[in-house]
């Protein structure tokens, strides 16, 4: 045999043997990952997500599903029983009679229901009709009665939404709506349509919130208690520049242009405050000068879903607010005469960094009659409520103290001089784990009302007499219970039953604590591995990232039984790491602040350790590490992949927010401070693109109207003149979150990590998704 044969069966044997080690990961396996989505998992979860209904007495209704079913039970905190709601059978059988149609007790043909204000109707809807039952007499009717609405207990200044874009007075009478950059009231009854405001204009309008990555048509006002006045703003974008997008079609694209300030910008959008006579039509503007549009919550001047720190008198006359600087530095509190727009400035509070009011919940109130505020502050490191006096504008005294965190203020009660809130960290264990307390005005009696180990949340009854508490942790399914105010034990309602559920495969994710970058700071995080694992094999680990600031990655810690696809990705094949990183809030003001002022560090010195120390303990292979995220989990992958490219070997980057001065510019001036005082460049990816050594996918939607996609395109023309290969995936007409194409884009995640980095060949065009979806 010649030396050319020779060459040319050792080159056939080489690649013989290397095919014989490539990996084919199947359909088969793709259809077994699918199976932990949610879609798949929810169905087999029995008595759970308890949503209590109030009824007139305290009485609660609830549903939960069984194996059998539906299930809707009644719950009376004062005789502490718990009993079905009906007999399925008997409604059953007397629907069908009414009815005509055959049904049967484990297929009712209704999903929710409601009762009748005395609580002995039950209303349901069933063959488009309307239909009341009575459990006593087991008659089933046409439906005549007025449903109870369910909802929580109202906060202070909070407005009522109502159908399509208006919101509701306090008494229900009325509605208010915009029309024409207007404000205009209609009365609920007789229909008329009265308009309160004439100057607004184009980008002058009110009660406007069309603006950075906020869109909507509904107005943005807070009623007084007494449904007469009504607070809101007109919003001056007149200066503000423009952000553009284009659709994708047949013939010419159409051209979406709105106002979206950037970081930098000299011109941002302010608000005008004024108080409007809605009886007789009046505008009152206060006599202040235009604020920032920004909230001590969040971004936005409605966050909360109405608008944000306003607070009234209960007779109107007064008006509470806070005034919050372009950079989120500064605070004032402030009261305006609702007749005359006399604001007087009553404190104020400057940070070196970005003040917020809380999480989830402004925590801040107005207590016009004792002439004193409620307040909170993180002036001692950590979140805390502080009592105000309301004429002087000095601190009374300090309510909360400790190495802990108020969460939320869900409750003042003014008689008996009491706040109710949750708060983290005070309990040993998870500092993010919830709980429910109490404690007095002056700071002395405070009590601890939900004591289980676990994430708690809790709904109050109407009058605060009683309240329903489900807690859980993510490997501890939900416990839900009824309490008296006072934390006394009424009655366990329902302990959610996962026993279907364990009996398909599936298993609760690895809570992990490890230690951060600096070596003393504790972080914590959950860890997903295969159902199935080999002895002695090392697995490939893809780390999930949001590195916030304003969240997290892990998101609830709560019982939820399936986290995105995190399980589905580790039965292919891989470890799953998600780890809350320094700089991440629900900590100390310190935590929070790590990474001030430098949003490139993205947590990944965290991310880093964390990984090589669960891999001391886990199977986990560091050689072979991937990481993806959406949205600042995007931009904190394109950062890993370029700034520690011998690290991470395989990055998928979503709708990344890749150079703050493209993003919206409330975000980056509140957590990296103006321009003029920050270095922006630095946390620029496009800066670093021509690190690159490892697999990097970048996705965006076209018509994402909160990170635009300039933010993507800018890193892949950096990466084009470094000459660096890269995997792009665009969404024409998508926006932030790809919607129907969701699915798509987690099919695409699962093979990018299956071929780059487990090194094995995905199914071709595997069609994943939720059935019904499916073409």
């Amino acid at each position: 045999m010649n030396k050319y044969l020779l060459t040319v069966t050792a080159v056939a044997l080489a690649l013989s043997a290397k095919a014989q080690q490539t990996t084919t990961v199947t359909a088969t396996d793709y259809a077994h990952a699918e199976t932990f989505l949610s879609y798949n998992t929810e169905q087999f979860i029995d008595r759970a997500n308890v949503r209590p209904n109030w009824l007139p007495g305290n009485k609660l209704w609830y549903r939960v599903s069984t194996p059998q079913g539906a299930e809707f039970i009644v719950a009376d905190p004062v005789k502490k029983t718990r009993t079905a709601a009906f007999n399925s059978q008997k409604l059953a059988d007397a629907l069908s009679s009414a009815s005509g149609n055959k049904y049967s007790a484990d297929k009712l043909p209704f999903q929710t229901i409601s009762y009748s204000e005395d609580g002995t109707q039950v209303l349901f809807t069933a063959d488009a009709k309307k239909w009341a039952y009575n459990p006593t007499t087991n008659q089933v009717s046409a439906d005549t009665s007025t449903p109870v609405a369910t909802k929580a207990p109202a906060l202070t200044g909070r407005a009522a939404r109502g159908g399509g874009n208006e919101v509701i007075s306090p008494d229900g009478t009325k509605a208010l709506f915009i029309k024409d950059y207007n404000l205009w009231v209609r009365d609920i009854a007789g229909g008329k349509q009265t308009q309160l405001t004439t100057d607004g204009v184009k980008d002058f309008g009110y009660a406007t919130d069309n603006a950075g990555w906020t869109m909507s048509d509904r107005p943005i006002v807070s009623w007084s208690p007494d449904s007469k006045k009504v607070a809101t703003f007109q919003q001056d974008q007149r200066n503000a520049s423009d952000m553009y997008l284009v659709t994708t079609n047949v013939g010419k694209p159409t051209l979406k242009a709105w106002k979206y300030p950037l970081p930098g910008d000299k011109e941002i959008i302010t608000i005008q405050r004024v108080i409007i006579d809605v009886d007789n039509p009046k505008v009152v503007r206060f006599n202040i000068a235009p604020d920032p549009h920004r909230a001590t919550l969040s971004d936005d001047i409605s966050s909360s879903g109405s608008f944000d720190d306003a607070d009234w008198k209960a007779d109107g006359t007064e008006f509470a607010f806070v005034s919050t600087s372009r950079d989120h530095k500064n605070e004032k509190f402030r009261i305006a005469n609702a007749q005359t727009g006399v604001v007087r400035d009553v404190f104020e509070e400057t940070v070196k960094t970005q003040y917020e009011s809380g999480w989830g919940a402004i925590n801040w109130r107005y207590l016009p009659a004792s002439k004193e505020i409620i307040w909170f502050s993180e002036r001692d490191n950590w979140g805390h409520l502080y009592l105000y006096d309301a004429t002087t504008g000095k601190v009374k005294n300090q309510i909360t103290k400790g190495n802990w965190v108020v969460t939320k203020l869900l409750k003042v009660d003014e008689k008996t001089r009491t706040l109710y809130f949750m708060a983290g960290g005070r309990e040993a264990g998870n500092p993010y784990f919830s709980h429910l307390y109490k404690i007095n005005f002056n700071g002395k009696g405070l009590t601890l009302l939900t004591p289980e180990d676990g994430n708690h949340s809790v709904t109050f009854s109407p009058d605060y007499t009683y309240f329903v508490d489900s807690y859980s942790k993510p490997d501890v399914a939900p416990v839900t219970v009824l309490r008296d105010v006072k934390g006394k034990l009424i009655s366990i309602l329902e302990k959610t039953d996962l026993s279907r559920l364990i009996a398909t495969g599936w298993k609760a994710p690895i809570p992990v604590k490890v230690k951060a970058h600096d070596g003393t700071t504790d972080i914590y995080g959950l860890m997903f591995s295969p159902t199935k694992m080999a002895a002695g094999k090392k697995y490939p680990v893809i780390n999930y990232i949001y590195p916030g600031p304003q969240g997290g990655g892990v998101g609830s810690w709560s019982f939820v039984a399936s986290r995105g696809d995190h399980q589905a990705l580790a039965e292919l094949g891989f470890i799953v790491v998600v780890i809350e990183g320094t700089s991440n809030p629900l900590r100390s003001k310190s935590f929070h602040d790590m990474s001030y002022g430098n949003m490139g560090d993205n947590t990944l010195p965290d991310q880093i350790t964390g990984i090589k120390q669960l891999a001391a303990q886990y199977p986990i292979d560091t050689a072979k590490v991937g990481i993806w995220g959406h949205s600042g989990g995007g931009f904190a992958t394109a950062t890993a992949m370029f700034k520690y490219p011998d690290f991470f070997k395989v990055g998928i980057s979503e709708s990344g927010n890749h150079e703050n001065r493209n993003y919206e510019d409330d975000w980056g001036e509140r957590y990296n401070g103006l321009v003029e005082n920050a270095d922006y460049d630095a946390q620029a990816n496009q800066n670093f693109a021509k690190n690159l050594k490892g697999k990097l996918m970048l996705a965006t939607g076209m018509l994402d109207n909160n990170v635009p996609p300039y933010n993507t395109l800018l890193v892949a023309e950096a990466l084009e003149k470094a000459n660096k290969s890269f995997d792009l995936v665009i969404f024409p007409n998508s926006a932030h979150g790809y919607g129907q194409y969701s699915y798509y884009m987690m099919r695409r995640r699962w093979d990018y990590f299956v071929k780059n980095l487990l090194g094995a060949e995905p199914p071709y065009d595997y069609q994943l998704g939720p059935k019904s979806n499916r073409r």
